[in-house]
């Protein structure tokens, strides 16, 4: 079986027991003797699928239930198998169908104002109220934090991670009295909530999912923030005004390859002579590539993850300045743990609220997330940009004074 000879070509630490639609057992690698990891393929064409493109078949085979795996959780699973593979990819007909699918991305996907309005929808506005319970469950209890945590050496929960995040990023603004600040994808406003408290300035949060923008003016009202924390449903190219801090964070992905320009550009546009944009998003350590296959299709339809040097041309092209650039390594793969053990602890209920297939996807999505960013070519940039070298520090001593 080609399919085995395959797996134990990549486990070279460790292995499991494969057993395809025949029930014929293959060992591949050197599995534990007790209780080893054993992969079922309950469908024969399964076989030859998973060996041309892993990364859509393998997910849509596990969430059909024609995939089983024993002895292991699925994430203990694909972290083993990501460990053992690293960076390379399966075999050359998965590096082929990859480069296909780059290019078809390429050409049809356009993230316009209408289509970035659906994309987002189709994530964060998920479910309706249904939607709401699940981000309540997986997400931090204070700030609903939907990016990468800041995961300190003592940093034990992912409540103080998202604190320790929020804290690094207002640092890293120095924002001062009286200042209009910028949120572009304020999510469900943690984040301007934080500034607008610590800081005596007006902020402004926006987004394309109704939901969050419904929940931020709630919530802004609860917190008597209204008068000074507002929030628009609006694509950022209609923003309009001039500000002195602008912060993005999580949003970048959802740009879009062919509108980086499009978007620092307004970026340049908006911000203040003395201005500072804190730019926050996950970006790949290797050259540019294709998105996730499965991710783009079921989880964030419309989502890219840039390389630096994907950014770093657009940025250039507008006469911006990266001032600073700072390269957040093993901390999403435990922002993602902590919300899939949240996810997996409410199962029950949040299959209730959708279905099992749901729930095996969300699964998927988390757990293959949290093995990217632990040994594949995932991480999160957080780039500092202004408009001249006097809106730079000369040192990070700001921060961590």
């Amino acid at each position: 079986m080609i399919l085995a000879k395959l797996f134990t070509k990549i486990f070279k630490e460790g292995g499991i027991i494969l057993i395809d639609s025949e029930n014929q057992k293959y060992i591949c690698g050197s599995p534990r003797q007790i209780k080893p990891i054993t992969l079922k393929l309950l469908k024969k064409d399964l076989n030859w699928k998973i060996l041309l493109n892993p990364e859509l078949e393998f997910p849509e085979g596990f969430v059909r239930g024609d995939i089983v795996i024993e002895n292991a959780s699925l994430k203990e699973f694909l972290m083993l198998v990501l460990k053992n593979l690293g960076r390379s990819e399966v075999s050359t007909a998965s590096i082929f169908f990859k480069k296909v699918y780059q290019a078809w991305r390429f050409i049809t996907n356009f993230n316009f104002p209408g289509k970035s309005k659906k994309n987002v929808e189709a994530h964060y506005d998920i479910g309706g109220r249904k939607g709401e319970i699940l981000y309540d469950v997986m997400l931090d209890k204070y700030h609903r934090q939907y990016s990468c945590g800041y995961w300190k050496e003592e940093t034990k929960t992912l409540e103080e991670a998202q604190e320790n995040k929020i804290q690094h990023i207002i640092k890293k603004l120095d924002i001062k009295k009286n200042q209009r600040v910028l949120d572009i994808g304020c999510g469900w406003g943690g984040l301007c909530f934080e500034i607008a408290k610590q800081n005596d300035c007006e902020v402004t949060g926006i987004s394309l999912s109704t939901n969050q923008i419904n929940y931020c003016k709630e919530k802004a009202k609860k917190l008597g923030l209204e008068n000074q924390v507002k929030f628009e449903l609006i694509d950022y190219r209609l923003i309009k005004g001039n500000y002195d801090r602008i912060v993005s964070v999580g949003f970048g992905e959802h740009l879009g390859v062919k509108f980086y320009n499009t978007f620092f550009k307004k970026i340049n546009s908006i911000l203040n002579e003395n201005g500072n944009f804190l730019f926050h998003l996950i970006g790949v350590v290797d050259k540019p590539s294709a998105p996730n296959q499965f991710i783009n299709k079921y989880i964030f339809p419309g989502g890219v993850c840039p390389s630096l040097s994907q950014l770093i041309k657009p940025i250039e092209k507008t006469g911006l300045i990266v001032a600073d650039t700072e390269t957040l390594i093993r901390h999403y793969d435990k922002t993602l743990e902590a919300w899939l053990e949240r996810f997996l602890a409410k199962r029950n209920e949040i299959k209730d609220l959708f279905d099992e297939k749901f729930c095996k996807m969300w699964e998927f999505y988390l757990a293959s997330c949290a093995a990217a960013f632990r040994y594949r070519d995932l991480v999160v940039f957080q780039l500092q940009i202004v408009k001249n070298f006097h809106s730079a520090h000369r040192t990070r001593d700001y921060i961590y004074s």
